[in-house]
């Protein structure tokens, strides 16, 4: 595989990440500090000597708020038209102040317009603070944001508190409230934003890794394949080549029998009478046993790599897969050094005889399974490598939904709203 193509996914990614960092947010509002509202209601019905009091622990300030504390009696709208106004929106909304009232606080209902609509409006007839209940009953407060609404105090609870209260008001029984200062609470690392992009970040990487393997193992399995059709080949035409050389049995007072003649090459022994030899096209003599399973893996003649196929005229374009060039210098000298070694070793045993000394494992010739692969190791390569690769593609999937669940979980603690 070229370089330009293993360097291809890489700057994919790079740009995906580039793309979705410039990828406009509202993360930076998000991850902005908030405060907890504790907020004390006391409601004095008719007829009761002793006032209800509860108190509300999940209020929250808005971003643009002062942080401090108020105290005043809580007002909702008054009707339109003769239709209940909860969400302080209208341009024609009022609210019914008593005369000895100095201080009071509005009670609006979240949706319709934005936040800081509401709070304006409420801020125009001179109200202190502003409480915003949510319109949704499972939804946690969020921080709201009002640039530019002065300092009148903003907060918001949760729609069930706010329907409560908004029950004795509709019974005209008075309501008083004290907003304090909560808990400082630290940004969040999270926002919606910033999930979707780590996401989608996430799933382009997957998809060009993924594809980029695909690629990678299929020119693998591509060039596996065509290796083992010409190797497959290859063993045909030298089986037959084979067959076409001479063989012949040496017999007493041949060339191969006097004590100059040179050694077999593959097992360093010399020609004995009876011994089957093999004669090359260029005149060089083996074992028959020694030769013939060399001929079949690389069709060259072990000592001057003449290519048998060529020189018999049989497939005369199929080079020989020559994957094992061998020193044959080096291979007999190193060979006559082991076998000096192992003749001493046995001279110095009277208990032994030569003849093991042919099968005592001493192998002048490495098979070519020891250098490659074979088929079934290849197999078991490969299988590692896809373990390897759906081990990873697994974890990281597992991760990215870990990442997930915990930056939803954090979402509603760390939201931002304009309305």
């Amino acid at each position: 595989m070229s370089g330009a193509a293993r360097a291809g996914p890489a700057r994919l990614a790079a740009l995906a990440l580039l793309t979705c960092s410039l990828w406009p947010t509202r993360a930076d509002n998000a991850s902005q500090e908030y405060y907890t509202a504790l907020i004390n209601v006391t409601v004095q019905e008719p007829g009761r000597g002793t006032p209800l009091t509860f108190r509300i622990d999940r209020g929250r300030y808005g971003l643009d708020s002062p942080k401090a504390e108020v105290r005043g009696q809580v007002l909702a709208p008054l009707p339109i038209h003769g239709v209940a106004d909860h969400l302080g929106c209208d341009p024609q909304t009022r609210f019914f102040v008593p005369p000895n009232i100095k201080q009071w606080i509005a009670l609006l209902q979240r949706g319709n317009c934005t936040f800081k609509e509401k709070i304006s409006r409420a801020a125009f007839h001179n109200a202190v603070a502003v409480v915003i209940y949510n319109n949704k009953s499972k939804e946690e407060p969020v921080t709201m944001t009002h640039p530019g609404t002065g300092d009148i105090i903003a907060v918001m609870i949760t729609e069930l508190r706010g329907k409560d209260i908004l029950s004795y008001l509709e019974k005209n029984i008075s309501v008083q409230m004290t907003i304090a200062v909560g808990t400082r609470m630290p940004p969040k690392n999270f926002s919606r934003g910033s999930l979707v992009f780590v996401s989608i970040s996430f799933i382009v990487l997957m998809i060009i890794s993924s594809a980029w393997l695909i690629f990678y193992f299929i020119q693998k399995i591509r060039y596996t394949n065509a290796r083992d059709r010409n190797q497959r080949r290859l063993g045909d035409a030298a089986k037959k080549a084979i067959s076409k050389l001479t063989t012949r049995t040496v017999k007493k007072g041949d060339k191969e029998t006097d004590p100059d003649f040179d050694h077999c090459a593959v097992c360093i022994e010399s020609y004995k009478q009876n011994d089957v030899v093999r004669v090359l096209p260029c005149k060089h003599v083996f074992h028959k046993s020694c030769v013939d399973p060399w001929l079949s893996e690389h069709c060259t003649c072990p000592m001057c790599k003449l290519n048998i196929l060529k020189a018999l005229g049989i497939v005369p374009n199929l080079p020989c897969t020559d994957n094992v060039a061998l020193d044959m210098e080096r291979l007999t000298r190193t060979q006559a050094v082991n076998r000096r070694s192992a003749l001493g070793d046995l001279a110095s045993d009277s208990s032994l005889g030569l003849e093991p000394l042919r099968t005592s494992g001493i192998s002048p010739l490495p098979q070519d399974g020891e250098l490659t692969p074979r088929t079934g190791e290849i197999n078991i390569a490969v299988t590692k490598e896809w373990f390897i690769i759906a081990s990873f593609g697994l974890l990281s999937a597992l991760t990215l939904c870990y990442m997930i669940i915990r930056a939803t979980a954090s979402l509603n603690a760390n939201e931002v709203e304009w309305f």
